[in-house]
């Protein structure tokens, strides 16, 4: 088993590139231009709700009280007669990218560490390339694209029907999280030194190098 704390070069440039890649994707490619669909009529639409000065949250439309009232005729029709929605209203003013920056940034890192986690658990010093490939791709796809699957089942929101260029951007992000190996390290006399040479499965050193 390879320790967590040695893995810390790997996942932070992991962490970099899908950070970079990602910002590449979002702002230099159209590849998002259609994520979203606009109202007809914005400025009409903005205008009926702005009286409600909805505060920022996620909101349902229509939403049901309780278990009675969604088995309610009244309700029934009110689905029928539509719309049907679930919006999320954020804070008015200009656009703040930089706290979202951060946590995008955070939260790959956090991605990065239970893949390290997951494959160093997994994994004995001096396993292939190719498994800890596979391993740590499959843990990180998880964390960027599954976790979203739950929001298309429950909401209807567009991960699983989307195009194959969103699929293709989710698992680009999960294969920029696989560290690049370079070679391997050996123990001998208290401190690891690089080596080609695949490791004993006894040893307790780390079995990847940037």
């Amino acid at each position: 088993m390879t320790m967590l704390s040695a893995l810390w070069l790997p996942i932070l440039l992991s962490s970099i590139i899908v950070f970079v890649a990602s910002s590449i994707i979002h702002m230099a490619t159209p590849w998002h231009k259609s994520d979203y669909r606009k109202v007809p009529d914005e400025d009409k639409v903005m205008e009926a709700l702005r009286p409600f000065s909805l505060s920022p949250g996620d909101y349902m439309m229509p939403r049901p009280s309780s278990m009675q009232d969604l088995k309610s005729p009244a309700f029934t029709e009110k689905r029928s007669k539509g719309p049907v929605m679930v919006f999320t209203v954020m804070p008015e003013g200009p656009v703040a990218m930089a706290r979202s920056l951060v946590l995008w940034f955070l939260y790959s890192v956090v991605v990065g560490i239970l893949a390290g986690y997951a494959t160093a658990v997994a994994l004995a010093a001096g396993a292939s390339y190719a498994q800890v490939f596979r391993l740590v791709s499959v843990a990180a796809f998880i964390g960027y694209a599954v976790a979203l699957w739950q929001m298309s089942i429950w909401y209807h929101r567009p991960n699983l029907r989307a195009p194959d260029r969103r699929r293709l951007r989710l698992a680009m992000a999960a294969l920029a999280s696989q560290p690049k190996v370079g070679a391997e390290r050996r123990c001998e006399s208290g401190r690891c030194i690089l080596s080609r040479e695949p490791l004993h499965k006894s040893r307790q050193c780390i079995g990847i190098d940037i």
